[in-house]
């Protein structure tokens, strides 16, 4: 007899705990791939090691959220070398891309690029930041860190309870937006009973295990300049996809410096442009013009909102591959603008400009080890399994980042061949005094800089600890200017909220709050970290 229960059914509260570790330290949001990252560490590996273990490990155990069609970026700290490294691995349009091929031939229903297919897929750049970071930092091969990947995707691993309601509600769309040959393999692939899987059933990914091996083996150039590639070519051009082996084996990964603000005497850090981490630097940056009261001061959590509000204004305006971008983004992060947005602000709500695209999905995971290294780390499908597409025989989805981009000439994100749209995957970063504090990230789409500036305001303005940071409810700013808050938020500060003109609505799930992870080192070396209670997060250390 089996016991039958809702692995998803929250009846009585629980609690976390910060953990504490001397030797290394790995939390993700799936438990296999923390421990893909605790095995790296254990094997001589460090934490960009760890991290790249898990990253290949989440293709497999979330593939609703993130594959080997994924881009990725991630933040570096470097004990030896002593610098924090940037990574933006996110691909560009293919060479053939135009916007006017899509206004005339294949935008949506709503006249926008459309959200599956081939026409809004990009160069995957995933696969590539594994190789490139494992070349500088890493002390393993790449196939030695991938290998826990590859034995979950051709073993099986049990489906989660998160990753099962996830993966129930992508087929129930699917079946009904996805149509033509293109799509197929999409469902041979990850519904093969002609069904999404279950809480606690095996799920196994043979395919996809296949081209984890060929890119261990061939420290990713498979994916890039071999076979891969030329199956991915071969199945664009059957579909009348851009995407080439040209466009795949041009791309080369951008090591970039990261931007950041100082907020109360902590060094905020991000990647810059074309990623969206200076939409938290911006709201950040006007924040610390104001004194934030308490988490029990409606105040504190309005000039957040309005704040976030300011920041996405700015930067959907702007805000797109740095080569085409009409001003120094720098300039949106002097304490003077952040100064002047600050006066804009008043006791009220009020409308400053653009509102929020879709929902998405999203991996972020972090690493530390016993020497020093830190890594903060992000790669993504963009919304949920991307675009629909998988590269038959092989197991690879490729992301729909496309998508963001406009159709509009006149838009700094118009699409064009070569270019990298506005992106929304963001690592995050703290220091002080040029030394590390520790990486944190929170995942899912545009919710990913307003997770950012509650946790950073939480560990720094509320002095929560990292697993109260990423406990305590969150909020998060609507496309159509609404306010969506979690149930567990205090009913008193809505009401307030919406007597100060926000358009407060009581969100019953967690999935739109994004998934968050914090590592913070101690003075001690020993490193200090939080995981997401909202999913089936783990933190594996030692």
């Amino acid at each position: 007899m089996e016991f039958r229960f809702d692995p998803l059914a929250q009846r009585y509260p629980s609690q976390r705990y910060p953990l504490y570790a001397r030797g290394g330290m790995v939390n993700s949001s799936s438990p296999q791939a923390s421990a893909a990252g605790l095995e790296a560490l254990r094997r001589g590996g460090n934490a960009v090691d760890a991290a790249i273990a898990a990253a290949a490990c989440l293709t497999v155990t979330e593939p609703c959220s993130n594959g080997l069609g994924s881009d990725a970026f991630a933040l570096v700290w470097s004990e030896k070398e002593q610098r924090l490294f940037g990574l933006n691995c996110s691909g560009p349009a293919p060479a053939l891309a135009d916007w006017k091929k899509v206004l005339d031939e294949g935008r949506d229903e709503n006249g926008r690029m459309p959200r599956h297919g081939w026409t809004s897929v990009t160069v995957p750049g995933a696969v590539m930041a594994w190789a490139s970071l494992t070349k500088r930092f890493g002390r393993r091969s790449l196939a030695e860190n991938l290998a826990p990947a590859v034995q979950y995707a051709r073993a099986g691993y049990p489906c989660g309870a998160n990753l099962a309601q996830a993966w129930q509600g992508a087929f129930a769309a699917y079946q009904k937006s996805l149509r033509g040959d293109c799509f197929d393999a999409w469902f041979r692939t990850f519904a093969p009973a002609g069904r999404a899987p279950e809480a606690g059933e095996l799920v196994r990914l043979p395919d996809h295990a296949d081209s984890l091996e060929a890119i261990g083996e061939s420290g990713g150039r498979a994916f890039y300049e071999g076979e891969l590639a030329r199956r991915i070519d071969a199945e664009s051009r059957r579909y009348g996809g851009w995407l080439r082996y040209e466009d795949l084996a041009a791309f080369q990964p951008l090591w970039v410096e990261p931007i950041r603000v100082n907020y109360r005497g902590l060094e905020v850090c991000e990647i810059p442009p074309n990623g969206q981490g200076i939409v938290a630097l911006m709201a950040l940056n006007i924040l610390k013009e104001f004194s934030l009261p308490s988490r029990d001061d409606p105040m504190s959590f309005h000039r957040q909102i309005e704040a976030i509000k300011i920041a996405f204004a700015d930067a959907f305006r702007c805000v797109t591959d740095p080569r085409d971008m009409a001003l120094d983004y720098h300039s949106l992060l002097t304490p003077a603008y952040g100064a002047a947005q600050a006066a804009r602000m008043t006791e009220r709500a009020q409308v400053y400009g653009s509102a929020l695209p879709p929902k998405s999905g999203t991996v972020y995971l972090c690493a530390g080890d016993g020497e020093g290294n830190l890594v903060s780390y992000i790669q993504s499908n963009y919304m949920g399994f991307g675009s629909g597409i998988v590269v038959a025989g092989t197991g690879i989805a490729l992301q729909n980042r496309g998508a963001d981009f406009s159709l509009d000439p006149a838009a700094a994100n118009v699409l064009k061949g070569g270019k990298r749209s506005y992106h929304t995957i963001i690592p995050g970063f703290l220091m002080r005094d040029g030394r590390p504090l520790g990486p944190f990230g929170v995942m899912g789409g545009y919710m990913q800089p307003q997770g950012h500036v509650q946790v950073v305001s939480n560990l720094v303005d509320f002095a929560l600890d990292p697993q109260q940071a990423l406990d305590a409810p969150r909020w998060q700013w609507m496309r159509d200017g609404s306010v969506t808050v979690e149930s567990r938020f205090d009913p008193n500060l809505a009401r307030a909220l919406r007597r100060m003109g926000h358009d407060v609505r009581v969100d019953l799930s967690t999935s739109s709050f994004g998934r968050g992870q914090i590592i913070l080192r101690q003075s001690n070396g020993v490193l200090v970290g939080g995981t997401e209670s909202r999913t089936d997060s783990n933190i594996a250390l030692i």
